[in-house]
C-alpha cells in the first residue's frame, strides 16, 4: 500500500522562481472555513432529537447489533459515549452483542464543506468504531452509485485508522486509481480529530488537522468515479465483529467510543 519514491532533481534559477512565485502560492493556499453546525454534547443525558437519530438494526456487518437500549448511549461530561456490550438480556433480544450508533439522516446533511470529529476510541477484540458519510438522496441510483466516505474506521487494537472512498467506480468496477484509501497512525489512548473536506474537484481526508489523502476527480469514461457533488449525512457508530474486523472476544467487552464534539464548516 505504501510506496516510497526517492528523486533528486537539479532546478535552474528560473525554475525555482516559477515554483516559488505567485502562481504556486495560489495553488497551495489553504481554504478558509466558517463554522455552520456543531454538536458538543453539553446537556447531560440529552441526545438532541433535532440533530440525531439512533441507527436502526440491519443485516450488514456494520449494523447487525444496533440497539436502542438506553445504556448504549450516554451523554455526560460533554461527550457522547457509544457502547458495545455482551447482550445480557437474550430473552428480549436474541443478538449476542449490542451496540450504539447515531446518524443525521433526514436531519442534517452537507454538500461541499469540512467535517471534523474529536474522539477517543476504545479497543477490544472485534471492536469496529467508525465515522462515515452517505448521500442524503440517491442522485445516481442505488448504493454504491452515490458513494461512501469513511472518515475513520478502527479495527481491534490497531495503531492506525483507515480512511476510504467507496463508489460504483471502486467497488463494482474495481478501480484503485486514484488511490482510494489510506491508513494513518493515531494516539491509541488519547483523543484524535478525524476529518474530511468535500470540494467540487476532490475529497481530502485529514487527521489532527493534517491532510492524509486527497482523492481527486479525474477525466475518465468509466462510470461513477466522483459522485461527491451532493449532500451527505453523518454516521457515528460503535460496532462489533464482521468479516473485516474479525470475531468478537467477549472477554474484552464492554468497549466504548467517546465523542467530544462534531463540527461542520463551509468554505468562506
Amino acid at each position: 500500500m505504501k510506496h516510497t519514491i526517492l528523486r533528486t532533481a537539479l532546478l535552474s534559477g528560473a525554475a525555482l522562481f516559477a515554483l516559488s512565485g505567485p502562481a504556486a502560492a495560489r495553488r497551495t493556499k489553504a481554504p478558509k472555513w466558517k463554522l455552520i453546525w456543531k454538536e458538543d454534547f453539553r446537556k447531560p443525558g440529552f441526545l438532541d432529537p433535532a440533530k440525531w437519530s439512533k441507527i436502526p438494526r440491519g443485516q450488514a456487518d456494520w449494523n447487525n447489533y444496533m440497539s436502542p437500549r438506553e445504556e448504549l448511549y450516554e451523554v455526560k461530561n460533554g461527550h457522547l459515549v457509544l457502547h458495545g456490550i455482551v447482550n445480557d438480556r437474550r430473552d428480549a433480544d436474541t443478538a449476542a452483542y449490542l451496540t450504539g450508533g447515531v446518524w443525521t439522516r433526514d436531519k442534517f446533511s452537507v454538500q461541499y464543506g469540512k467535517i471534523e470529529i474529536r474522539a477517543r476510541l476504545g479497543e477490544a477484540g472485534g471492536a469496529w468504531p467508525a465515522f462515515w458519510m452517505l448521500s442524503q438522496d440517491e442522485k445516481y441510483g442505488p448504493y454504491p452509485k452515490n458513494g461512501e466516505v469513511d472518515i475513520m474506521e478502527h479495527l481491534n487494537r490497531d495503531s492506525v485508522v483507515y480512511q476510504t472512498i467507496h463508489s460504483h467506480y471502486t467497488l463494482k468496477l474495481g478501480q484503485d486509481t486514484p488511490q482510494r484509501f489510506t491508513t494513518a497512525p493515531i494516539d491509541r489512548h488519547g483523543y484524535n480529530t478525524y476529518g474530511v473536506e468535500f470540494h467540487p474537484d476532490r475529497v481530502v481526508f485529514t487527521l489532527n488537522g493534517r491532510p492524509t489523502l486527497t482523492y481527486p476527480k479525474i477525466d475518465t469514461e468509466l462510470e461513477g468515479q466522483f459522485p461527491f457533488d451532493q449532500a451527505y449525512y453523518l454516521l457515528l457508530d460503535m460496532q462489533l465483529g464482521g468479516s473485516w474486523v474479525g470475531p468478537v472476544d467477549p472477554a474484552t467487552l464492554p468497549v466504548k467510543m467517546e465523542i467530544d464534539w462534531v463540527k461542520v464548516y463551509k468554505q468562506k
